[in-house]
């Protein structure tokens, strides 16, 4: 499914844009007092998402009075779980009915939308219709339909390239650490039950194991027999409770790992939890190890120490 999407948005995606660049007037965006209603676009991974929320930090600093809506997708919208700086989060289905039923309802609503996606042209679509004026990078046919076109640096960390959006628009803004990712009191209480069951004790020396990464970037993935070799390490020296995770497409993933070990005192939550209980369930772990994938990133938003493991990826982009 997703390397269909892909292929779709590269071939057609790219000729649309080439002939809606025709339209674009490439004209000087409004002035601050002018611009009430903003729309960021992120459709995308969860690390990538993660890495847009002190951007958009940045340009609630910058408009403070403007309603910020954010447009998202079902794989990456609960990062944005009761987000102080967005107003609403609006979920759209990535299929040709759905975006151009969101087309035709919002031509020109906005009076100012920021495409953070790096690479799809949908989104570049979608900010040209939305937009009075609009912003993204300046790469690829998709570059033809912004007022404002920001240079993609991909030797800088992810975050600062999500904050060059928003430099484009004098909301200079510097950032050290990730902010936390937010979760309910529902989310909370089920994981809490999840522990109590798997007999996890507040002393406990607690280690979360992401070993899968997503459809599209199997290539991340450190061999399975060596997360076995890794575990059955830490539970020797630590006496670690060891907590996997994952979505439900690594639960055989994991299952091989618990085979090769020769530990058998793990517990498998893969497959078991939502996206935002994840956020919870890694705010109580003690170390997180991974590969370079969502989980990765939510870790190192909650403040755990992470082990990031990465191939072919470059560090220096998401560390």
């Amino acid at each position: 499914m997703v390397t269909a999407i892909k292929l779709i948005d590269k071939h057609v995606g790219s000729l649309m844009c080439s002939f809606l660049g025709f339209f674009n007037r490439n004209k000087p965006i409004k002035q601050n007092a002018e611009i009430n209603k903003i729309f960021l676009v992120q459709l995308w991974g969860i690390g990538e998402t993660i890495s847009t929320l002190p951007a958009i930090e940045a340009f609630r600093k910058k408009f403070p009075k403007a309603e910020i809506n954010i447009l998202a997708t079902s794989r990456n919208k609960n990062v944005y779980f009761e987000n102080k700086n967005i107003d609403k989060v609006i979920t759209l289905k990535l299929n040709p009915f759905s975006i151009l039923g969101f087309i035709f309802k919002n031509i020109k609503e906005y009076d100012l939308v920021i495409d953070m996606e790096e690479y799809l042209n949908i989104s570049a679509i979608i900010s040209f219709f939305a937009g009075k004026d609009s912003v993204g990078y300046s790469h690829g046919a998709r570059a033809k339909l912004y007022d404002v076109k920001v240079k993609y640096n991909d030797r800088q960390h992810a975050v600062q390239t999500f904050l060059d959006l928003a430099r484009a628009l004098d909301a200079d803004y510097s950032v050290n650490k990730l902010p936390k990712l937010n979760f309910s009191k529902n989310d909370k209480n089920a994981v809490d039950k999840l522990l109590e069951d798997s007999k996890i004790k507040s002393n406990d020396f607690v280690v979360c194991i992401a070993p899968g990464a997503a459809e599209s970037a199997k290539c991340r993935m450190w061999p399975f027999d060596r997360y076995a070799e890794l575990c059955d390490e830490i539970i020797a020296r630590h006496k670690a409770k060891i907590i996997f995770v994952g979505d439900k497409n690594e639960i055989k993933l994991v299952s091989d790992i618990q085979k090769k070990m020769e530990s058998k005192d793990t517990i498998n939550m893969t497959g078991k939890i939502t996206l935002n209980q994840l956020f919870y369930l890694i705010s109580k772990c003690n170390l997180f190890v991974g590969n370079d994938a969502g989980p990765m990133h939510v870790a190192a938003a909650q403040g755990i120490k992470t082990l990031g493991l990465f191939g072919p990826n470059l560090p220096i982009r998401f560390g």
